[in-house]
């Protein structure tokens, strides 16, 4: 792995950690998880899910980032938590995600009351062409 790579990785994880201290210290935190828990560069599914445990009516929808991609659709689950779904290409898309380690997604946003939440759960990124392509 290059210099700059390593650099360019550092700082992306130094300004995750930083973001993610900054919105822990304003609001509340949310646990989340993400789904797929391993992502496919390879693969050709079509959504990023994110359950979380915030009441569905309470998440100002617009407000909502996985890291820097925009929700795409959102729903409440089966216990009426706020269920987020962002178009996987542009999750796969992301700057610094590290092929074949783990990876930290962000889930922010606001409330309805203007509070600001973060949640944050780790995936596998691999680059794995399926058999038969």
């Amino acid at each position: 792995m290059s210099t700059s790579r390593i650099i360019r990785i550092a700082s992306l994880l130094a300004g995750l950690v930083l973001t993610a201290l900054a919105w822990q210290a304003q609001g509340l935190e949310t646990m989340i998880q993400v789904s797929p828990n391993v992502l496919n560069i390879g693969s050709q599914g079509n959504v990023v899910t994110v359950h979380t445990d915030l009441p569905y009516a309470s998440v100002d929808v617009h407000s909502v980032f996985l890291n820097s991609v925009p929700i795409a659709s959102w729903k409440a689950d089966d216990q009426g938590n706020f269920v987020a779904k962002f178009g996987i290409n542009a999750v796969k898309s992301l700057d610094g995600l590290i092929i074949g380690g783990e990876n930290a997604l962000m889930l922010t946003g606001v409330t309805c009351d203007g509070e600001p939440f973060v949640g944050t759960d780790w995936v596998r990124v691999v680059d794995v062409v399926p058999r038969g392509r």
